[in-house]
Parts: structure tokens; C-alpha cells; sequence
């Protein structure tokens, strides 16, 4: 049984949660790692062309920014999970634990299924565009 009194707030909080983590990951990659670094990763670490690093440093902001903002987040969401998945493939062979040499990989796992959760349930409340996935049937609160 879903609390339709609560359920938009914990969605709120979840898309809040992830919208938070997309933009300090775009925004490490910047200020931490940098551009040419986090390039150079690409290159040698995942055999990807550097010239994705720009993109995908673009991706995470904007990404994290729609979802904060709860604009067309289910979409949004959505749109992100292959990008999980590639830093899933990543940290893979690493183990489960992300506290492993490299990283493992439960936290790219779980993020993946938070934007799966965010995508089927919905913006939540403070959506400043909320657009349905899929037709949504409203609760009739009696």
C-alpha cells in the first residue's frame, strides 16, 4: 500500500538525493580531477576517446540540475542510467565493496536502481516540471 500523504515527499527526497550526487560527480570532474585528467582517465582507464570528458562532465551537471529542479525528471532519470551503467562496467571486476582498490561496485548499482525507482514512481512534490512517463493513475483519497 503507497501513503499517497507521503509518497510524493520521499520521491521528492529521492530525486533531491540523486539529483545532488550527478552534479558533485560533473562538478568533481572539473574541480578535482579536471578536464584533461578526467580525459586522460578515459583514454587509458576505459578506452573511451578523451574527447567524451566535456560531454559527459556536461551530462552529470545538467543531468543533476533537471532533477534537483524536478524538470521532466522521470525522463531525465531515464536518460542517466546508461552512464551509471558504463561506470558500473567500470568498477565491475573491482569487487562489491566501493571501498576496494578501484572502487567496487554496489554504489554505481545502487544509483542505477534509484533512477530506475525515480522513473517508474514519478517527480515527487516540488516538481518544477513534471511530465508523466506513462499515463499515471491519481489515488482517489476519500
Amino acid at each position: 500500500m503507497v501513503d499517497t500523504r507521503t509518497a510524493p515527499y520521499g520521491l521528492f527526497i529521492l530525486r533531491l538525493a540523486l539529483g545532488i550526487m550527478w552534479l558533485s560527480h560533473g562538478l568533481m570532474k572539473i574541480f578535482i580531477f579536471t578536464v584533461p585528467g578526467f580525459a586522460g582517465f578515459l583514454s587509458s582507464k576505459m578506452g573511451l576517446p578523451g574527447a567524451l570528458a566535456i560531454p559527459f562532465i556536461a551530462v552529470e551537471i545538467v543531468g543533476g540540475l533537471l532533477l534537483i529542479g524536478g524538470v521532466y525528471a522521470r525522463q531525465v532519470a531515464i536518460l542517466l542510467i546508461p552512464m551509471m551503467l558504463g561506470a558500473l562496467s567500470y568498477h565491475l571486476p573491482n569487487g562489491w565493496v566501493f571501498s576496494a582498490p578501484g572502487g567496487g561496485w554496489e554504489y554505481p548499482a545502487f544509483l542505477v536502481v534509484g533512477q530506475v525507482v525515480l522513473a517508474l514512481a514519478g517527480e515527487g512534490a516540488f516538481a518544477v516540471k513534471p511530465a508523466a512517463l506513462l499515463p499515471t493513475r491519481r489515488a482517489v483519497v476519500a
